[in-house]
């Protein structure tokens, strides 16, 4: 276990910034945390670029923010319609799916503890790039969902949503999508795709749920804050052979691994529903 730690945002390991913002960052332990300055009209949902209170971005942040304002207030719109105003010395949670921009004529002040890696920009449109992609999947919901009724279901549900962001957070992945009790992810590392996955796995078992997921490294092309490609379905087929409490893996992403301390244990070759050809599969050791 490491050492007590301590470091200061007037010396912060990294200074971003951006169109009406500047972050503050500092990384200790697993946590990146940011002192943050949002200048009046600046928008959360960085795809819009917009300094307008009264312009919406053109596309909602998909990063997950906890943290504690200052100074300023902010105006949230959900996906969902909702609204919340957050001011000084309020403590947020805000979900993926949300524009905010600052309300008061002074710059919002606040600092975050969640959301500071997975918030940055994705690359344009359009892009062809090489990503590691992570779906899980919880097991039995239905019968869960029946057992605990529908309340209950509801908030135990938001319960592993919210570990699952928080964890996407801690390794850096960002959050694409989510199927219902299920959610796509991508990582710029093969490493840290499998460790949030082991995490999601253990956060889950903890509250009484099991989940499978399915891990492949391959190209794919970023569309509006989607992913399309071939690898995008062979990611979700191999996530489906997984048994509960299974992570697997491709055999490209194995083979990336190489160089890590994750250990794998060989699946055999599978045909994957909809692709060509058997697929070599292997899980990630216990």
């Amino acid at each position: 276990m490491a050492g007590a730690q301590k470091k200061n945002l007037d010396n912060p390991d990294e200074r971003l910034q951006f169109e009406g913002f500047a972050l503050d960052v500092v990384q200790v332990g697993d946590a990146s945390i940011s002192r943050n300055v949002f200048q009046p009209g600046a928008h959360c949902a960085l795809g819009g670029r917009s300094l307008s209170g009264n312009q919406r971005a053109a596309q909602s942040c998909q990063a997950h923010h906890a943290g504690v304002m200052f100074e300023g207030r902010l105006h949230v719109e959900m996906d969902d319609g909702s609204i919340l105003e957050v001011g000084p010395n309020d403590v947020f949670d805000i979900p993926p799916g949300h524009d905010g921009w600052g309300i008061s004529d002074e710059p919002v002040r606040g600092v975050t503890w969640s959301g500071v890696r997975t918030w940055m920009p994705a690359p344009e449109t359009g892009d062809r790039v090489v990503a590691t992609l992570l779906f899980t999947d919880i097991v039995g919901s239905t019968e869960m969902a029946e057992r605990l009724g529908d309340g209950a279901w509801r908030e135990l549900l938001a319960r592993h949503n919210g570990e699952v962001r928080d964890q996407l957070d801690r390794f850096r992945g960002r959050e694409v999508n989510t199927t219902g009790d299920g959610f796509l992810a991508v990582f710029d590392g093969v490493g840290r795709a499998v460790q949030a996955g082991i995490a999601i796995r253990d956060e889950a078992r903890s509250v009484g749920l099991e989940i499978r997921a399915g891990i492949h490294t391959g190209e794919v092309e970023l569309v509006a804050g989607d992913v399309r490609g071939v690898a995008v379905h062979e990611a979700a087929r191999i996530a489906a052979a997984a048994s509960a409490g299974e992570i697997l893996v491709s055999a490209t992403t194995r083979q990336l691994a190489s160089g890590s301390e994750l250990a794998f244990e060989e699946r055999g070759e599978r045909e994957l529903k909809g692709l060509s050809g058997l697929r070599a599969l292997y899980a990630v050791a216990s």
